[in-house]
Parts: C-alpha cells; sequence; structure tokens
C-alpha cells in the first residue's frame, strides 16, 4: 500500500486492521480446522492443538484486528455498524464466539444421538458446518475489505498492491484443496468409529475417539 509517501496514521490504522482481520480468519482458523480435519485420526492430541489454535493464537489476533477496525471507525467519525464490512465484522465476531462454545459444548457434554447409539448428534455436524460458514464469510469479508472499504475509509490515497490480492486469493485455493484432500481421510474415521462402537476397536482407531464419555463420537 506504497507510493511515493508514507502511509498516513489512519491508513496505518485500516492496515493494521486489515493484515490481523486475515491472520486471524484466514490464516489461524483454517489450520485450527485443518489440524483437526487431518490429526484426528492418528493422534490424541488433535482437540487440545486445534482448542489452542482456534482460541488461544486466533482469539487474541481477532480481537486485536477487531479493536483497530473500531478505532479507525472512530477516526474517521462515521459511526459503528453502518455499512456491509461493518456489519459483517461484528456478525463474524459473534459468531466465531458461538463457535468457539459450541465446540466445547459439543466436545465435553455428550448428547445421544437421535442416530443411534456411538453415532454424531446433530451439533457436531453443525460445529463443522458452522465453521466452515465462518471462514467463507471470512474470504467474503477480507475481499470487500481490500476492493472496497479501503478505498472508502482512506480515500484512496493509496492503493492496495497486488501483492495483498494474490495473497488473499492464494489462502483461499490454499485452504480449500487442502481440506478437500483432507475429506480422504473421512472414511478411514468412519471405519475407526464403527469399530469403536462394536467394541473392537484397535490402538490405531482409539487415538482419534478419546473423551467419549456416552458412546458419541466426537466432531471434527
Amino acid at each position: 500500500m506504497a507510493t511515493s509517501f508514507p502511509l498516513q496514521p489512519l491508513e496505518i490504522m485500516a492496515k493494521n486492521h486489515a493484515i490481523l482481520a486475515t491472520t486471524g480468519f484466514l490464516i489461524l482458523l483454517p489450520v485450527g480446522v485443518l489440524v483437526a480435519r487431518y490429526a484426528r485420526t492418528f493422534t490424541p492430541v488433535w482437540f487440545p492443538v486445534h482448542f489452542v489454535v482456534q482460541l488461544f493464537l486466533s482469539g487474541p489476533v481477532i480481537f486485536a484486528a477487531w479493536y483497530y477496525g473500531w478505532k479507525t471507525s472512530n477516526v474517521l467519525g462515521l459511526g459503528h455498524f453502518l455499512d456491509p464490512h461493518q456489519k459483517m465484522g461484528l456478525a463474524l465476531l459473534i459468531l466465531y464466539v458461538l463457535q468457539l462454545l459450541l465446540g466445547l459444548f459439543t466436545h465435553y457434554i455428550k448428547l445421544r444421538s437421535p442416530f443411534g447409539p456411538g453415532t454424531r448428534s446433530p451439533q457436531n455436524y453443525f460445529h463443522v458446518f458452522l465453521g466452515l460458514v465462518i471462514l467463507v464469510l471470512a474470504a467474503e469479508q477480507v475481499h470487500y475489505g481490500l476492493y472496497i472499504e479501503w478505498a472508502f475509509a482512506t480515500g484512496g490515497l493509496h492503493v492496495v498492491p497486488m501483492a495483498a490480492k494474490r495473497t488473499w486469493i492464494a489462502l483461499i485455493v490454499i485452504f480449500w484443496v487442502l481440506y478437500l484432500a483432507g475429506l480422504a481421510l473421512v472414511p478411514r474415521q468412519f471405519a475407526q468409529e464403527k469399530r469403536a462402537r462394536h467394541g473392537t476397536p484397535t490402538k490405531s482407531d482409539e487415538i482419534g475417539l478419546q473423551n467419549n464419555h456416552s458412546g458419541d463420537v466426537q466432531s471434527a
């Protein structure tokens, strides 16, 4: 975002917001999702790692991004939650907090599944679905920020460099390619869970099925 003269203080705040939001929503949260998708059938530490990334690494970055966005709006004097970018930012923050709470509930409180003993409860599937929805909305939010909100908020004094826009594309493509490739592990996961339901798990089967207090399997 540089030309022949340096960024102004307002632009620096907006840039900090953009970098932190991109890091939190398009790098750290996807890493946490991929940890759950790839590691759950191979190691029992998949959930602690997933939890740490989604809460203790992503959380501070996401809230810092939200703070800089709020501060930028204050400096502009335009009010809060008025334009689409501001409204979506608030919605994403709320969804992120709800997703954290849902993840904890899903992992530690095992409700009886209507699909039969040892099968997932609906909240497990909803946790996965909501996580992916958040990533889709976040991708669109960052796109809106790069292509529309930056020029609107800063007056277009400096343009967004193409490198930032290419990075956005690369992050989206890399995540979805890796996530879709990770779905190849679903048959292994279901096979482990089937053997666990029938009481004949092997050692490798048990590693992804810890904290299975009520016979229900975990999400992710």
